[in-house]
């Protein structure tokens, strides 16, 4: 073997090796938490509880958009087939008001994330926007945020609405055409780690996937609970694997990996602690899915106003 040939073959075998290495550290491999993330649940449950007035009866979503994701990206080493995904809303009916938890995205929302909208349940959106009493979202994406900014109402919607300091300082970041003009008086909410923001609604600050990050947990008038993880987990499988997804995603969306890695395992330890309590990832068709079959979740808003 001649000197060239030899120093090719080394050469390769080194582009190989590096190849490899990234792949893995890109695509494979989750990592571990270097802290945890503290979840007090009993002190959630006393807030929700805290503030006078009946419970919600029910929840209600809407599928608003689909989408796919390859499987590595959503959690990583999964493999690279497909998984349907979706973009939802949720509707807390009390009866006399609603609260809404995330607002969905517009048509042109969807188009630039490569999603098909439901027309049909974008309008019911639209239309429940208008009559809720408070409207929360768990992120500042446009995805969860994208209704809210979209709506021809939103100066008026923005008055019900509990965005976060940090949703509303990060909102440029995410959505660089919003209508900067209607928020020149919207006052958010500030918070250290939860917040009451009606009967049973409880908001609860887990930063990372955005610096806006939120959870939000729902207790019923019939005891039912829920918990609205938002975009800390995008799956149930998150969740059951403690797994986050591939760093080629967090590097794209600027995530704090470390933040989120530890969130997924409060999760997955308050999942094994409170097996009555209803998680709620972000974009799982299949978990929210299953809550509609067991009459835990209702499908669509109806004509978005309460009951």
């Amino acid at each position: 073997m001649n000197a060239w040939l030899r120093r090719a073959l080394i050469a390769l075998v080194v582009l190989l090796v590096l190849g490899g290495g990234a792949y893995y550290w890109l695509v494979l491999e989750s990592g571990t938490p270097s802290g945890t993330f503290a979840l007090d649940i009993k002190e959630v449950r006393r807030l929700a509880d805290s503030l006078p007035g009946p419970k919600a009866l029910a929840i209600h979503d809407e599928h608003v958009a689909t989408f796919a994701f390859r499987r590595n990206l959503v959690l990583a080493g999964d493999g690279w087939a497909p998984l349907p995904m979706a973009v939802f809303a949720y509707k807390v009916d009390y009866g006399p008001h609603i609260v809404i938890v995330d607002t969905g995205l517009s048509p042109r929302g969807a188009q630039e994330l490569g999603a098909t909208i439901d027309e049909d349940a974008y309008r019911r959106v639209r239309s429940a926007l208008k009559y809720a009493a408070v409207i929360v979202v768990t992120h500042e994406h446009n995805d969860h945020i994208g209704g809210l900014l979209a709506s021809p109402w939103m100066e008026l919607e923005l008055a019900h609405a509990k965005l976060t300091t940090e949703q509303v300082a990060h909102l440029d970041d995410y959505n660089p055409s919003y209508r900067k003009e209607g928020f020149a008086t919207y006052k958010p909410v500030s918070y250290a780690r939860y917040l009451a923001v009606a009967p049973g609604v409880v908001l609860i600050k887990a930063p990372g996937h955005t610096p806006g990050s939120q959870m939000v947990y729902v207790k019923l008038a019939n005891g039912q609970e829920y918990l609205f993880t938002g975009d800390v987990a995008w799956t149930m499988r998150n969740i059951d694997t403690r797994r986050e997804r591939a760093r080629a995603t967090t590097l794209v969306l600027k995530e704090d990996r470390d933040a989120v890695l530890a969130q997924l395992a409060a999760l997955n330890a308050l999942k094994a602690a409170e097996p009555k309590l209803h998680i709620v990832p972000g974009h799982d068709l299949d978990a929210v899915t299953a809550l509609e079959d067991k009459g835990l979740l209702v499908k669509t808003f109806g004509n978005g106003r309460a009951t």
